[in-house]
């Protein structure tokens, strides 16, 4: 079933849909639409929180349909090498970058999220991604939330003896986004669903909402909710079937 369109951005995105003599369903924008001017966030103050917890093409997936998420990008952080890249990142591990609206999602709620979605107890890697990359760390930018980063990670720890909670609680030092490739892997693999918004160019995707969103949704790791809401939103559009483009 096809995944994830934000509430307001399928209202203001203009879809063709036709069906084409031998039965195929295809897909058009008359122009390409952006929603990265049209965030309900333009102008207001947004926060920035950065995680490692595995593989960051699941990570970013994983953040990006949480009501209250602007934008998610992948990267690397917490070594010390200047400039990495995918095929040498040092000592760097593969994280997420995440702004949001502090008024809807807090860092704490980023944190629930984080110790559910991976493994803080394994030791170098994530499931079968094994090396240092894939260790388990929480970035903070000042004390409020380190304070907050600790006192979850002891809660972690609590739940049980039996193993230690691998994850690294480390100040954020220098971001360093990824290669375009990277960004928005799940989405990109979905051609219906970038077709849906307008097959946005690599600068746009990266800065979107709602591709964050649809990140998630391609990924099936939305929070059942919203991947139902959006599952009913695009199966509308698809049952309409308006407007009709006359050629493909």
């Amino acid at each position: 079933m096809m995944k994830e369109l934000s509430m307001g951005g399928l209202i203001v995105i203009l879809l063709s849909l036709s069906l084409m003599s031998n039965g195929v369903l295809s897909i058009r924008l008359p122009d390409r639409i952006s929603d990265v001017t049209k965030d309900s966030t333009v102008n207001q103050p947004l926060k920035t929180a950065v995680f490692a917890l595995g593989s960051f093409w699941r990570s970013e997936s994983v953040f990006g349909c949480l009501n209250g998420v602007v934008k998610t990008t992948v990267g690397y952080a917490g070594g010390a090498k200047t400039n990495p890249e995918f095929r040498s990142l040092g000592d760097h591990a593969e994280s997420v970058q995440i702004e949001y609206d502090p008024r809807s999602i807090g860092f704490k709620q980023l944190l629930d999220v984080f110790w559910s979605s991976h493994d803080s107890r394994q030791v170098f890697g994530q499931g079968p991604d094994a090396g240092n990359q894939y260790r388990s760390m929480i970035f903070t930018s000042g004390p409020e939330e380190a304070r907050l980063a600790s006192v979850s990670k002891e809660r972690e720890q609590t739940k049980s003896r039996s193993s230690i909670v691998t994850t690294q609680i480390q100040q954020l030092g220098t971001f360093y986004p990824a290669e375009p490739e990277h960004q928005k892997f799940e989405l990109k693999r979905n051609h219906f669903l970038l077709q849906l918004i307008g097959n946005l160019p690599e600068e746009e995707l990266e800065k979107s909402s709602l591709a964050a969103k649809l990140n998630g949704y391609a990924a099936e790791l939305c929070p059942p909710r919203i991947q139902r809401q959006i599952d009913s939103k695009i199966d509308d559009i698809l049952r309409k079937g308006w407007p009709i483009l006359r050629e493909v």
